[in-house]
């Protein structure tokens, strides 16, 4: 379990990291849907990267519509 949980701490991190420098580098405040989506697929190899965008934006849509 704690192997899983380091994993998925280090890929938080990694995402993190990425979102908040292209927020820098577009120099907005906030962090939008369109910088987590890059920094996804900047971060995340290809096959999986479209999958969590897929999925990340179904769960928006579902969260949104309740």
């Amino acid at each position: 379990m704690g192997i899983m949980n380091n994993f998925i701490n280090d890929i938080f991190e990694r995402l993190a990291e990425e979102f908040t420098k292209l927020a820098r580098y577009n120099k907005k405040p906030t962090i939008t849907s369109r910088e987590i989506q890059t920094a996804v697929r900047l971060v995340l190899p290809s096959e999986l990267a479209k999958h969590a965008v897929s999925e990340g934006t179904k769960a928006v849509a579902k969260f949104t519509s309740s």
